[in-house]
């Protein structure tokens, strides 16, 4: 039987839409809590919201872009009851490393950090921890670094160099904006006055 133009046109379209579809459905699934922790396992190196070089946890959560807070999104309590779960994991570091934004770090490429450590803004390599204040709501408290390395990261850290702790965390730690971009989240820090604040957020 001849297949006319209009035809093959048609299944050529239904070829190209059945991916799509499949990639609906799976966007439309539910990212677990042990789904983000492996997110974070996989990259290494993740940004808890805010546009940067590495992916973005909120994004992956919902499987699309997010314009602007993601607080304001549909599903707003389901990315913040998977990133409160992940934040509170003792394999995932909470800093503000890259770009100065909310970030974190897995466990496997801690030696690399603190290797590395010196090379960012004491601001970007503390601990970012979140403390529960007398009103109920959650406080970031920081903890400078190296005190809350573990003894057994900072001696898997000194068995490494400098350019291979760079090439775990990623090409964007060797950017040359990288320390610039650290200076100015320094002085935005010094301005900005210590507050409650939602939890967790960029």
């Amino acid at each position: 039987m001849k297949i006319t133009r209009e035809k093959r046109l048609a299944l050529w379209v239904h070829h190209l839409r059945a991916p799509v579809a499949a990639d609906v459905r799976q966007r439309n699934e539910r990212m677990t809590t042990d789904q983000a922790k492996a997110f974070v396992l996989k990259h290494g190196v993740v940004l808890v919201s805010g546009k940067g070089p590495v992916p973005r946890l909120a994004e992956a959560i919902v499987s699309e872009p997010i314009r602007g807070s993601w607080w304001s999104h549909p599903k707003s309590h389901e990315i913040f009851a998977v990133l409160q779960a992940v934040v509170e994991s003792d394999d995932v570091l909470v800093c503000r490393l890259v770009e100065g934004k909310m970030t974190l770090i897995h466990r496997r490429l801690w030696p690399a950090l603190a290797r590395v450590a010196k090379r960012f803004p004491k601001s970007q390599v503390a601990q970012v921890r979140q403390e529960h204040s007398a009103a109920g709501r959650h406080v970031n408290k920081e903890v400078p670094f190296p005190k809350w390395v573990p003894v057994e990261v900072g001696d898997k850290a000194k068995g490494i160099s400098e350019e291979e702790a760079l090439g775990a965390l990623g090409p964007w730690a060797a950017l040359p904006n990288s320390r610039s971009n650290g200076r100015a989240a320094n002085a935005s820090s010094r301005k900005r006055k210590p507050s409650a604040r939602r939890s967790p957020r960029r």
